[in-house]
């Protein structure tokens, strides 16, 4: 199951529209476990895979806003992508998401767990 795709600029991108978010962290960490967990037979929690491939591109969305108001202010970068597309599969974004503690995940929304998981694989040199 291919969930989530990473643009250049570090957007997440998905095919469905973007919608508000509606669950912190540790929710979407455990219902997209959940639905890995179920394999091949994920294909039949298509709601489910489109909740949570609308929170991801929300999160995205605002991720890439926030650094590109940085950009434009002059401000500090949380993470600076190549120039060109990269990419990110849902394997590794669940991996990089349950790399944050518990206790965190429960306190952010996915907006900032997002800018996490993108300043751990994108640091800007100092």
């Amino acid at each position: 199951m291919r969930l989530i795709t990473l643009a250049a600029a570090g957007l997440l991108l998905v095919p469905a529209a973007a919608s508000a978010q509606s669950m912190n962290a540790e929710q979407f960490h455990r219902r997209a476990t959940a639905l890995q967990k179920k394999g091949a037979m994920a294909i039949f929690s298509r709601g489910e895979i489109k909740t949570l491939m609308n929170e991801g591109k929300a999160a995205g969305e605002r991720a890439r806003a926030q650094r590109l108001a940085a950009v434009k202010a002059g401000g500090k970068l949380r993470y600076c992508p190549p120039p060109g597309p990269g990419s990110m599969n849902s394997d590794e974004f669940i991996k990089r998401l349950g790399a944050i503690p518990q206790a965190q995940r429960a306190r952010i929304d996915m907006t900032e767990a997002t800018n996490r998981i993108l300043a751990g694989k994108y640091p800007c040199k100092a």
